[in-house]
């Protein structure tokens, strides 16, 4: 779950957010990144999930979302600094 065990992420369903650490909230900024950039490339939400789940040369053939998953900061880093790139 992403470094955070099961009782903080019922609390954060629930609305109780806590104190996040650095590593998260780096995470968490790239993340929004991402999703600004996605937003900025494509107007319809379609495209945006499409291109996340969608094989990409850049990424070896890997959709942008597996490689967000593998675990690595530096991988949520690859996608961002690759949209960035695209946005210009």
């Amino acid at each position: 779950m992403g470094g955070i065990s099961t009782a903080t992420y019922n609390r954060w369903k629930r609305g109780e957010i806590g104190r996040l650490n650095v590593d998260q909230k780096t995470r968490l900024s790239i993340l929004m990144g991402i999703h600004k950039a996605l937003r900025i490339l494509f107007t319809e939400n379609e495209r945006v999930y499409a291109w996340v789940k969608k094989p990409n040369e850049a990424f070896g053939g890997r959709a942008a979302l597996e490689i967000m998953l593998q675990g690595q900061i530096m991988d949520l880093f690859d996608v961002r600094f690759y949209l960035d790139a695209a946005r210009g």
